[in-house]
């Protein structure tokens, strides 16, 4: 018999929750669940364990926290643990928890400790074996991450230098302070906007951290703070409206309803009214064949919860088309994830049914590498990808625009009547992109599958930004 912990990685968020416990005991808690949570009770189950508490480290920013979700699944009465350091606002209903608080699970002892920077009221909690003085593992959800540390400017220009100094003296005075072999859990892995270049494991430990993460060794607070704030990748448009959902007590946070299964002439009627955005959860080459016209096209796949995030508002009213009707739940789910709750159905039958009853269908060009580098001079290339990934290469006379700011800006730097290819760097992103365009009016669309990657394999002609001169 042995203290739990038991990891939950959500792809695409690459956000990381924990089942803890002691199986000997036969209790646990959920740390930071997501709201998809029947795996924390499957989990248990598996564990032999039995959830009593529920701890939210902090209020989050990139996704649609579980806690309420999880704690209805449980029966309504199982306590969700708050930070009320720093002073936040909750509208549901929760148990305080402020620094030094300690609850058993068992031989499992968890320490509250309050641990400021990317969110005033952030607790990290210390997990001790029974009576033991010395920790053995950290949950330090989003202040350290492997290699990295959470950002501090997600709460505006006012409090961003505050936090920054704040999360110094949460490396050094707390982190830092912790002994070498403390195994470190965090809240995020490689790929989180939450935090500038998070390393690709999924745990580490103290001693590995004041070796390999450089936020350790600026021990000087300018430099760390000019660091900090110099890296931090660019903010998604979903985060500081998210923060104020994760404090409320909203109904789509507790349960997720059951969309209905459309026919054709149903869709086409949502589709006509203009107010249903209709979300084609499909590949990009299935969506690139055919597609209902003025759909939005976001891969069921990790992505799509930071994209839906990026792209649509939370209550957008959604009619999906799903590459199998069996493929709903599971969409569903990454769509809650960034609180897309509201989908009003699905196509049933999805896209051949719509072609077999005769309904339009919309495409857009597939180019591979070879076509694209011979038509350079006859088409519009289009980089997606965010800024840092354009500094490092692109195709030669492409353009540059974020995917999130197409819409915004396509009209000022595109030419509608002159054919546009999308690429981005797996070819995610570029459909998205080309969907867009399809819905803003743009007929001459195309996109290049596997985009960079598959570029570069080709061996084609790459392009850098010019260097600035420097004075003599």
């Amino acid at each position: 018999m042995a203290i739990v912990i038991e990891p939950v990685y959500a792809d695409g968020i690459a956000q990381l929750s924990y089942l803890v416990g002691d199986d000997s005991a036969g209790v646990g808690a959920v740390i930071d669940p997501r709201p998809d949570c029947d795996i924390y009770l499957e989990l248990a189950k598996e564990k032999g364990l039995r959830i009593i508490a529920i701890y939210e480290t902090h209020i989050h920013a990139d996704f649609m926290s579980g806690s309420l979700a999880l704690r209805k699944r449980l029966g309504g009465d199982v306590p969700v643990r708050v930070s009320i350091e720093s002073g936040p606002d909750y509208s549901f209903d929760y148990e305080p928890t402020r620094d030094g608080d300690e609850s058993l699970f068992g031989e499992l002892r968890l320490v509250a400790r309050h641990t400021p920077g990317h969110t005033p009221e952030h607790l990290s909690y210390l997990a001790h074996h029974g009576d033991e003085d010395d920790p053995f593992a950290v949950f330090s959800g989003d202040t350290l991450f492997v290699e990295s540390v959470g950002r501090p400017d997600l709460l505006g220009d006012d409090e961003t230098n505050a936090l920054a100094k704040e999360l110094f003296e949460s490396i050094h005075g707390f982190f830092a302070q912790l002994p070498d072999g403390t195994m470190l859990y965090p809240g995020h892995g490689a790929g989180s906007s939450c935090g500038p270049d998070i390393g690709d494991r999924m745990y580490s430990t103290i001693g590995y951290e004041k070796v390999h993460n450089v936020y350790f060794s600026l021990t000087d607070e300018e430099d760390f703070i000019d660091k900090v704030l110099g890296e931090a990748p660019e903010e998604p448009r979903h985060y500081r409206p998210m923060k104020k959902l994760n404090a409320s007590a909203a109904d789509s946070r507790m349960e997720l309803g059951f969309p209905k299964a459309f026919s054709p002439e149903q869709v086409e009627s949502l589709v006509s009214d203009g107010s249903f955005t209709v979300l084609d959860c499909r590949s990009p080459i299935a969506f690139s064949a055919e597609h209902i016209p003025r759909s939005l096209n976001i891969a069921a796949q990790g992505e799509m919860s930071v994209w839906s995030g990026w792209l649509l508002e939370f209550d957008q009213p959604l009619v999906l088309v799903l590459e199998r009707d069996t493929d709903l739940e599971s969409t569903l789910a990454l769509l809650w994830r960034t609180a897309h709750a509201n989908v009003i159905g699905y196509l049933s039958g999805g896209i051949m049914n719509w072609i077999m009853e005769g309904k339009p269908v919309s495409c857009v060009k597939v180019y591979d590498p070879g076509a694209l580098h011979e038509a350079l001079d006859e088409v519009q290339v289009l980089d997606v990808r965010s800024e840092s990934e354009h500094q490092a290469g692109f195709i030669p006379s492409s353009k540059h625009i974020f995917v999130p700011d197409l819409e915004a800006e396509a009209k000022d730097s595109l030419d509608p009547q002159k054919p546009v290819v999308t690429y981005c760097a797996s070819g995610f992103r570029a459909s998205i992109a080309a969907s867009i365009l399809k819905r803003m009016g743009f007929e001459n669309v195309g996109t290049l599958p596997g985009s960079w990657m598959a570029w570069k394999s080709a061996s084609l002609p790459i392009a850098r930004p010019e260097k600035e001169m420097q004075p003599a």
